[in-house]
């Protein structure tokens, strides 16, 4: 089971940086870490790229994400969520966040228990 080093639930924190203007500038911050995988989802679970495995919602613990606007249009909003799976698969999935969302992944990830659910304000601290 994963361990967070923050133990508070994901309620309103604080997604700012003023380092990062897109998703790709925590994407490579991640992926030096470990956080490799790209995650998508089918059938109501969560796939690894080039995997057959799949993980349902209680398997899979969150434990970061970020969002974005687009520089150009403000309602070109993104969310990146960076994952972990019971058997440590590290990696992201990123979805739309407002209208344009993936329903699918908006549903997985509301479907993600609360207490697997964790935020760490610096990047840093996540292994």
């Amino acid at each position: 089971m994963y361990k967070f080093k923050n133990q508070s639930i994901m309620k309103n924190p604080d997604y700012s940086d003023p380092k990062a203007k897109h998703e790709l500038d925590f994407l490579s911050q991640y992926q030096k870490k470990g956080y490799t995988n790209n995650f998508r989802v089918e059938d109501h679970t969560l796939i690894a790229s080039g995997e057959d495995t799949n993980y349902k919602p209680e398997e899979v613990f969150i434990v970061a994400e970020h969002r974005y606007e687009g520089m150009s249009d403000p309602s070109d909003q993104s969310i990146l969520y960076v994952i972990t799976t019971e058997n440590d698969k590290k990696g992201t999935i990123l979805n739309a966040y407002g209208p344009s969302a993936d329903l699918d992944i908006h549903e997985f990830i509301n479907a993600i228990p609360e207490k697997n659910k964790s935020h760490d304000d610096s990047i840093l601290n996540i292994e």
